[in-house]
């Protein structure tokens, strides 16, 4: 992470001090200078600091480990810093033959997705078909779809893990449907312009 903001600067410095554990939040919008807690979305992640660069501009560079997702249950507004007591989510919900037919599925459509997209490397697909946790597969593909942060925190924020995949299936159908959709107008424009070229 490139961390700007002197509050989450004196952050990292105090997570060092300490036990360096942090609670990264994604904020609704980039353009709030000081965000309060309705302007963070209140699940994120629980994250150990590894290290910390200080540049020459100012801004730290951190290298972070996520160890777990939370929510944040209280947010404690300080002048130097922002403070939170948060709760770490554990998933509900047992294995089951619909789980196992549900990670199937999301396997079978991500491989389909990275056959389109041109932005992640194939080689994730046999990465992400090793993992058998159904929450960290959630976590691992949501990462490398092209979709908005309030998409991502939606998958983030679900604690069934049912509930996880079912909405990353979704979200993972509406966009290969789109990066079809796409391929058909490239191709009908090549050939478009191909014919007019013949004919010239």
């Amino acid at each position: 992470l490139f961390v700007g903001r002197a509050k989450s600067i004196q952050a990292i410095e105090g997570a060092m001090a300490r036990d360096k554990f942090i609670f990264l939040a994604t904020q609704k919008s980039p353009k709030v200078d000081d965000p309060a807690m309705e302007d963070l979305y209140e699940v994120g992640t629980v994250a150990q600091v590894i290290q910390v660069l200080k540049l020459p501009d100012g801004t730290v560079k951190a290298l972070v480990e996520g160890r777990s997702r939370a929510k944040i249950v209280q947010f404690i507004h300080d002048d130097a810093s922002l403070f939170a007591d948060v709760e770490v989510l554990v998933d509900h919900g047992a294995d089951s033959p619909t789980l196992e037919a549900l990670v199937r599925s999301v396997n079978d459509v991500f491989e389909r997705y990275v056959g389109l997209s041109k932005k992640v490397p194939p080689e994730m697909v046999s990465s992400v078909s090793g993992i058998l946790d159904p929450s960290r597969l959630a976590d691992t593909i949501i990462a490398q779809l092209g979709v908005g942060i309030a998409d991502k925190h939606l998958i983030l924020s679900a604690v069934d893990p049912h509930d996880r995949l079912e909405k990353l299936l979704g979200l993972m159908e509406k966009e290969v449907e789109i990066l079809e959709i796409e391929k058909r107008i490239r191709n009908r424009v090549k050939n478009q312009m191909e014919r007019s070229q013949k004919e010239y």
